[in-house]
């Protein structure tokens, strides 16, 4: 049974990832027609930027940030056992945010293969309402058959019971041979 419950999630999580893409990709058409009514303004904005003012915010941001690479550098530590116990509670510290990230991943796998699971069962439900639906279409309910009236008194149940039962078998007698007698 574990081995079924094992393979169900996978599955699950297949067909909540489809569904979810389904979703998701519904949004698209709505999307384009935003980015086609916002499109000519932005256009317009590039067209309108003048190279200069762009170059020269390019030019302070590339000075700002060299100050700070200089600071950063000139602040380093270079002693060897500090930068050491730096490294190991930095690498402790990742294994940490790994696994958290591990945790928050089978979450969200999790979510998704529930999610899955609710999918399945919708599709399950409407697939069956349509077979319903179908069948009843081709083939509508037969009349139902008159049930047989039960007997209350005891002995009539066994007198019925007795007739409804084939009767049993008794073992056939032995004959006599010259030999026995």
């Amino acid at each position: 049974m574990a081995i079924i419950e094992e393979l169900r999630t996978p599955l699950y999580f297949a067909a909540g990832t489809a569904d979810l893409a389904v979703q998701q990709a519904r949004k698209v058409p709505g999307l384009i027609e935003q980015i086609a009514a916002e499109a000519p303004a932005r256009i317009d904005a590039v067209r309108n930027t003048d190279p200069k003012a762009v170059q020269e915010k390019v030019s302070a941001q590339a000075k700002e940030a060299q100050a700070k690479v200089t600071e950063v550098i000139g602040s380093l530590d270079t002693d060897l056992k500090k930068l050491g116990e730096s490294a190991q509670h930095l690498a402790l510290r990742g294994v940490g945010v790994a696994a958290e990230y591990a945790v928050r991943a089978r979450e969200a796998y999790e979510k998704v293969a529930e999610h899955g699971e609710q999918a399945v069962r919708q599709w399950r439900g409407e697939a069956a309402e349509e077979i319903t639906e179908i069948a009843i279409a081709v083939e509508p309910d037969p009349e139902p058959k008159a049930a047989e009236p039960e007997p209350e008194e005891p002995a009539v149940k066994k007198a019925l019971a007795a007739k409804k039962a084939p009767a049993p078998r008794k073992p056939a007698a032995k004959k006599a041979t010259a030999s026995e007698s």
